[in-house]
């Protein structure tokens, strides 16, 4: 393990925003989080629970109210979920590295839809796991598509873990209910735990109130595991609150893996949580459309560019261009960033797949800076 780590790549995001340190003028675009700060429903509810004292260890797998809340929501989204399948995590990755733990040992097999959120595949590889890389594949228009069939193929008896994030950071590709269904039915048949990183599946903007989801058409014995986070959908970032759901026996050995690695989620970010559900079924679907704006706004300006390809995404919070005769991400993200003032993520920090790209987070409250963006990107391609 401590070979590993000394050997992990640090953050390439954060290289760039270290790059920025003397420009204090950044327009940064560069995490995957709104600008626009938390309900003040939710800092109030956390805000309440403090003053009543509320700062004790709390059960494993989480406060019992924020279970059943969420047995509710999911419900409305997806159809009943019991509510022992339910566990409250401290933030979604907390959640991706539990079931990590639980799935991926030494010398395992895992296979990974790339490319991704460093932390999805680097969290296996910390565990001794070797992981298979599947890449989607952009067509002319930069739109990201999944090859099913050597996905299919990619997957054997052998493989572990199946790891799919979508919708996807950071191309904003996402999963059809035929491809779900192609690739579960797989996983059944060759033993395959399938872990879906969905966190992103109210930032949608196809139809219906969220994206496809493995929940859809999973049975409650199906070795799946879906991961959610608070941070997206209620702009609760830097609270650290997820939450998983998976197999009720599964949920136990959970319980103990949380034990040993945070003890318990802070009972008053809990209650933070069901604030925040409680105004969901409006917040939400308001933020989505805001977001829509944004995003079309975004890739309006963009694509009157040169020598800009972009598609537009399905779901998520980015934007994933390439511009023309760049291939070094990084240096480039660093060039804009130093010269330019303009922040946005290199697409090697998401593999080697994405090298050649940049992504682009649109979320924000005042849109016109997303056009002051694309004005400094303007004159960058024009030296």
């Amino acid at each position: 393990m401590r070979d590993i780590v000394l050997a992990m790549q640090s953050s390439r995001i954060r290289e760039v925003a270290n790059a920025a340190l003397k420009r204090p003028d950044v327009l940064a675009f560069w995490f995957g989080e709104s600008d626009e700060v938390t309900p003040a429903a939710v800092c109030e509810a956390a805000a309440a629970s403090l003053a009543r004292g509320e700062t004790f260890y709390g059960h494993n797998l989480g406060l019992p109210e924020l279970r059943e809340a969420l047995v509710g929501y999911t419900a409305r989204l997806h159809g009943p979920v019991d509510f022992n399948r339910f566990a409250i995590t401290s933030s979604g990755v907390n959640a991706l590295m539990l079931a990590t733990q639980l799935l991926a040992g030494a010398g395992d097999e895992v296979v990974a839809v790339v490319p991704v959120w460093p932390n999805l595949t680097q969290q296996p590889t910390m565990m001794g796991a070797q992981v298979r890389r599947i890449a989607l594949k952009p067509d002319a228009s930069g739109t990201w598509r999944l090859d099913v069939q050597a996905m299919v193929d990619a997957v054997t008896a052998k493989t572990r873990v199946l790891l799919v994030n979508s919708p996807n950071n950071p191309t904003g590709w996402t999963l059809t209910r035929d491809e779900q269904v192609a690739l579960l039915d797989h996983c059944r048949k060759t033993g395959t735990w399938l872990v879906a990183d969905e966190v992103y599946e109210r930032m949608w903007f196809g139809a219906g109130t969220c994206a496809p989801s493995f929940l859809d058409i999973a049975a409650p014995e199906d070795r799946l595991i879906v991961v959610h986070s608070f941070s997206k959908s209620f702009l609760m970032t830097g609270w650290r609150l997820g939450w998983m759901i998976a197999p009720a026996q599964a949920t136990v050995q959970i319980a103990k893996l949380i034990e040993f690695n945070t003890s318990c989620p802070p009972e008053f970010v809990q209650r933070g949580g069901l604030a925040a559900l409680a105004m969901a079924d409006e917040f939400v679907p308001a933020l989505a459309a805001r977001l829509r704006t944004c995003r079309d706004l975004l890739l309006k300006e963009l694509k009157a560019l040169p020598g800009i390809t972009v598609a537009v995404p399905s779901g998520g919070l980015y934007a994933f261009l390439r511009i023309e005769g760049q291939t070094d991400s990084l240096a480039l993200a660093k060039r804009l960033v130093a010269e330019h003032g303009l922040g946005l993520a290199p697409g090697l920090a998401f593999g080697p797949e994405g090298e050649g790209w940049l992504r682009w987070c649109f979320a924000s409250r005042e849109p016109q800076r997303l056009t002051a963006g694309v004005q400094r990107l303007a004159r960058a391609l024009k030296l």
